[in-house]
């Protein structure tokens, strides 16, 4: 992820305009209700230790940028975890072309669990690693591309466990995993003329053609760096804006697992994700659990976008926090 503009900017930005961001069929976020009849089932015990483990294969292959052969390989695994875990796979393949036109072969790898219920809940990620180190200290590394263990390789760890554990024993809903591609080649740092719209490719793909005609789900959750040690979350602006009813659903549910160092009861700023491309595009209120300090710089880790967003910064206890409040979320909402 690349880019966080603070409330107060977005505020004044939205004053100025009269026409709203994003689809205006979403902008009312749809009451949280129970399934008719539907009867809670236990929650999981989301192990963080898989989860781990889930981040370190990621890693192990190298950085995912796409058009390398770590990338190809790393698709190929997700897919065959999510088969092995009895999801129904679909694969996206497509070109996309990148801030400089580069021609950028993706993929996008959904499995749907229970794909006939008609109440679905969406998981998303992007599982592709930046390119460029262009935030590195060192700007001989700035063309470096990096392995993106928080960045990309967390949120894909957790909703790989949680993959893991619907296999194991379904909730009862309809659960939709999606990894995005090519999520993180946006223009970088070093590049003058910025371009929009250059981040989120495959989930900008995959909102004008969803993997099944006409696809939709009740809410949506976006994980992104959801890995690091004393990662704070806080209720990102663009989620509250469309989604606010499913932001607070997932907050409490955090505080009441004893998780609130964690989600914190404050607004952040408004993150270009891949949230809002689903929304925009999908009309879907989505939410998006994304580590961010609003004391800092760039609101990001200090690792965030440099040759150090590695394994050492990923921690067993902000991956229980998240996979655990997730899995509740989707088993006893």
């Amino acid at each position: 992820m690349f880019r966080i503009f603070y409330l107060t900017l977005v505020v004044m930005l939205l004053s100025c305009s009269n026409k709203p961001a994003g689809n205006p069929s979403a902008t009312t976020s749809p009451e949280v209700k129970k399934t008719e009849a539907a009867v809670p089932s236990p929650t999981p015990e989301f192990n963080a230790d898989s989860a781990y483990s889930y981040v370190q294969r990621q890693v192990d292959f190298g950085p995912r940028v796409p058009n390398s052969a770590a990338h190809k390989a790393c698709g190929d695994f997700l897919a065959q975890e999510l088969e092995r875990f009895g999801a129904k796979v679909y694969q996206q393949n497509m070109t996309v072309t990148a801030y400089d036109n580069t021609p950028l072969e993706a993929r996008n790898v959904v499995g749907a669990f229970r794909p006939e219920a008609k109440q679905r809940i969406l998981l998303f990620a992007h599982w592709d690693s930046r390119p460029y180190a262009d935030h590195d200290p060192n700007p001989t590394q700035h063309k470096t591309a990096i392995d993106g263990a928080d960045d990309g390789a967390s949120g894909v760890g957790v909703l790989l466990e949680i993959a893991r554990q619907i296999g194991l024993k379904a909730p009862n809903v309809g659960i939709d995993i999606i990894f995005f591609d090519a999520e993180d080649y946006g223009t970088p740092e070093f590049i003058d003329d910025y371009k929009p719209n250059t981040w989120c490719l495959g989930s900008q793909f995959w909102a004008k053609k969803p993997h099944v005609a006409d696809y939709t789900a009740e809410f949506g959750i976006l994980l992104d760096m959801v890995g690091a040690k004393g990662a704070t979350f806080y209720k990102e602006y663009t989620s509250m804006r469309y989604a606010a009813r499913y932001v607070d659903l997932v907050w409490n549910t955090a505080r009441k697992l004893g998780y609130g160092k964690f989600f914190v009861n404050a607004d952040g700023g408004a993150i270009t994700d891949d949230h809002q491309y689903v929304i925009e595009g999908r009309g879907i209120p989505c939410l998006d659990i994304i580590h961010f300090n609003p004391h800092q710089d760039s609101g990001f880790a200090p690792y965030w976008h440099t040759t150090n967003d590695t394994m050492e910064n990923i921690d067993r206890e902000t991956l229980k926090a998240v996979g655990q409040t997730v899995l509740e979320v989707i088993y006893n909402r």
